[in-house]
């Protein structure tokens, strides 16, 4: 797990074809907004979300984030043991100046 900015956070995305945007919030703060194309994967229900963890693409690069980047941090280290790359928007949504869209 690798804890990036936002800039950072940005320019790899828009250079990676095959990103994919975790949003491991809950369903209620899913609905306050999203980034544009991300995924509700929601890290309180545990089982659940290992359960759909097995299930993805190991070759691609997983871009986590959640309200301050705790939860978030939580998501990569259990992906990152089952050999998946991540990455960790530091700060979350709370810091986030992107574009916000209505999931």
């Amino acid at each position: 797990m690798e804890n990036i900015n936002q800039t950072q956070w940005q320019n790899l995305i828009s250079e990676d074809a095959n990103a994919v945007i975790i949003d491991v919030r809950t369903p209620m703060e899913w609905e306050e907004g999203i980034q544009n194309g991300a995924l509700l994967m929601n890290i309180q229900n545990t089982a659940k979300f290992i359960h759909d963890m097995e299930s993805m693409d190991k070759s691609k690069i997983y871009y986590i984030y959640c309200r301050s980047g705790g939860r978030s941090g939580q998501a990569c280290m259990l992906m990152n043991a089952k050999g998946f790359k991540t990455y960790n928007l530091s700060g979350g949504m709370l810091s986030w100046t992107g574009e916000v869209v209505a999931p």
